[in-house]
């Protein structure tokens, strides 16, 4: 357990910077969009993984200002991740091997939500698992959350330990057996997939039918590294997750599918969004909102200036409302 004098100074110091620096964070237009239930100011977000537990990014970006900060994945019990190296640059975009290293819930609501909810930033909580148990346990722990945590994206991009369908992604079964458990959490929940399927629409459905409102498409793509003249591995868990532009066609094929297939279906999309223009193509495609990551490694004010940056195109090209975009496409016309 932390030692409550130390919180409390982390806390204090933590906040004096965030003052120190909020006023020189340009403030983030509203473009309002709607995620299933959840209303949002902005359709642009962070992803899980890419912008910490709490309020890391504050000095860089107007967090109160983005749609929401979708945080770091956060199992029920603390969590190691892997062994290093744990990132590595690719030619348009990074592997990642992080493992899901986290705190746990309890000491992630104690220690650094409190800082992230003074920023005034709507907040989305990410969580993980091992089993279906696991996932049980983090959404519940999660009922007592302030108001301000606006929905649950439970992560399915997870190692399943109680069967052989790998990831609980790729599989029906798993997808809907996860989602189904976490409804003590009390509020909306997304269901954030995995490109590496043959097949995305039974996963969706499994989703739905365990009571995703969403789908935020895509994790990262399955790749690896290897240094040749060492004949080593370059991340220290052999293979990782492929995220960045290069994958950028990838997410926007999934959304358009998904869209074309499921136009009930609420999705937030995910993968290679570095602009208003990138993320205006996920919302053309079928998202109502977008979410970006790796961007935020090169610069941690990009979610920021893709929120700015989205504004602008719409401006630019006549649109008042985000709602006229959301699968245009596909010729949907969906009212918000």
């Amino acid at each position: 357990m932390a030692d409550p004098e130390h919180t409390e100074r982390y806390r204090r110091s933590s906040s004096q910077r965030w003052f120190r620096y909020r006023s020189g964070v340009a403030r983030i237009p509203e473009l309002p969009t709607r995620v299933g239930s959840v209303e949002l100011r902005n359709p642009v977000l962070t992803a899980s993984g890419t912008a910490g537990h709490g309020a890391e990014l504050a000095p860089y970006t107007d967090l109160a200002g983005l749609g929401a900060v979708v945080t770091k994945s956060v199992s029920a019990d603390p969590w190691p991740g892997n062994p290093a190296p744990r990132v590595h640059e690719a030619t348009a975009g990074m592997l990642n091997a992080v493992g899901l290293q986290g705190p746990g819930i309890a000491a992630w609501m104690n220690d650094d939500l409190p800082l992230l909810l003074a920023t005034g930033a709507s907040v989305v909580a990410s969580i993980w698992g091992r089993s279906v148990d696991d996932y049980r346990r983090a959404a519940d722990l999660l009922a007592d959350a302030p108001a301000a945590v606006v929905a649950v994206e439970v992560n399915l991009s997870c190692p399943n330990v109680e069967d052989r369908s790998g990831m609980f992604a790729h599989s029906p079964e798993a997808t809907e057996a996860a989602m189904s458990v976490t409804e003590g959490c009390g509020r909306p929940r997304w269901a954030k997939l995995s490109p590496n399927v043959g097949d995305l629409l039974p996963i969706v459905d499994a989703a739905v039918a365990g009571g995703a409102e969403a789908v935020t498409l895509v994790n990262t793509v399955m790749g690896m590294a290897i240094d040749p003249a060492t004949r080593t591995y370059r991340l220290g868990n052999g293979g990782g997750g492929l995220s960045g532009p290069a994958i950028h066609p990838v997410a926007v094929r999934a959304i358009h599918d998904v869209a074309a297939a499921r136009p009930d279906v609420a999705i937030v999309g995910a993968g290679g969004v570095v602009d208003g223009e990138t993320a205006a193509e996920m919302v053309v495609a079928g998202a109502a909102a977008v979410q970006v990551g790796t961007a935020t490694f090169a610069d941690p004010r990009a979610p920021g200036q893709v929120a700015v940056g989205l504004v602008d195109w719409c401006r630019r090209h006549g649109v008042r409302d985000v709602g006229e975009l959301i699968g245009a496409i596909h010729g949907h016309d969906r009212e918000r």
